[in-house]
């Protein structure tokens, strides 16, 4: 992706190079995720949940340490800037040319280790996630290595996009009243149909991405849509559990196989049409 020289988001909030400064989250990573997912997906369950995370937290705080980023580091940090820039300019213009009102736009905070949101703790267990809750996108970047050793993902900078644009995705279904409405959906169903209904809105989110993609073309290489691609059938549900497991369950999947997020990005790539990203008509 063509992004040196151009302009940078001033809505990136980087807090890597610091450790500690933040609660201690309760039990480590797995429990952390487990209340992390739960504030996510329910929210008006966030106050009771609060309460029993801070009990059970040991409420130490580490000392903040700062450390200097390496070249690599600052280099990472000034290409996703310039890649949240492109999503503000181009959602910006697709809210106003589909008459989707103001285009409000989220904040990234950049983190290393663990980071506290208004959606509850997160560890870098939690991968690259938008938070409803304050608005805010975040990323521990160190993700990507991990998306290419251990989910098999060639890599790329344009992978690294991808995820930045799914992200955003997300914000975007906030603003719309997607992600709300899928949440009431949700209301009294079954664990099955209710895992069918986050897929819809991770498979949008997607599709979001490859519109984000359409309209930035001329800042697009070669094979930077094969990166994004090959990106996101990595992180399919049945790829991921049948490296994890040895195993799919279908049914408790949450984001899509890797066909369908394949698809939903291409589509909203090759059409660059809001209008034909309704997953929820296609795929229920």
């Amino acid at each position: 992706m063509k992004w040196k020289g151009r302009r940078q988001s001033d809505n990136v909030e980087d807090r890597r190079g610091m450790s500690g400064g933040g609660k201690i989250v309760a039990g480590g990573g797995a429990i952390a995720v487990v209340f992390f997912l739960l504030k996510m997906f329910i929210p008006d369950s966030a106050p009771l949940l609060d309460t029993i995370q801070n009990q059970v937290q040991q409420g130490q705080a580490a000392p903040t340490e700062q450390r200097e980023l390496t070249a690599e580091e600052k280099e990472m940090g000034e290409f996703v800037s310039t890649v949240f820039a492109d999503t503000e300019d181009i959602w910006t213009k697709i809210f106003n040319d589909n008459n989707l009102g103001t285009y409000q736009q989220p904040k990234m905070v950049l983190f290393s280790g663990s980071v506290e949101t208004a959606c509850g703790g997160a560890s870098s267990a939690s991968g690259p996630f938008y938070c409803p809750g304050d608005q805010k996108v975040y990323m521990d970047l160190t993700f990507f290595e991990e998306l290419r050793t251990k989910f098999g993902a060639k890599g790329g900078d344009f992978a690294i996009a991808y995820v930045i644009a799914h992200e955003v995705g997300h914000h975007v279904q906030t603003l719309v009243g997607t992600s709300a409405k899928m949440r009431k959906l949700q209301q009294g169903k079954s664990e099955k149909e209710a895992n069918r209904l986050s897929v819809c809105l991770e498979l949008q989110a997607d599709f979001y991405g490859g519109l984000w993609a359409h309209y930035n073309k001329k800042y697009l290489e070669v094979g930077d849509i094969e990166e994004a691609i090959d990106a996101a059938q990595a992180v399919g549900d049945d790829a991921i559990q049948s490296k994890m497991q040895g195993h799919v369950v279908p049914d408790s999947f949450t984001h899509g196989t890797s066909a369908q997020r394949k698809k939903w990005f291409k589509k909203g790539f090759e059409t660059g049409d809001i209008q034909l990203g309704d997953t929820f008509a296609e795929e229920l």
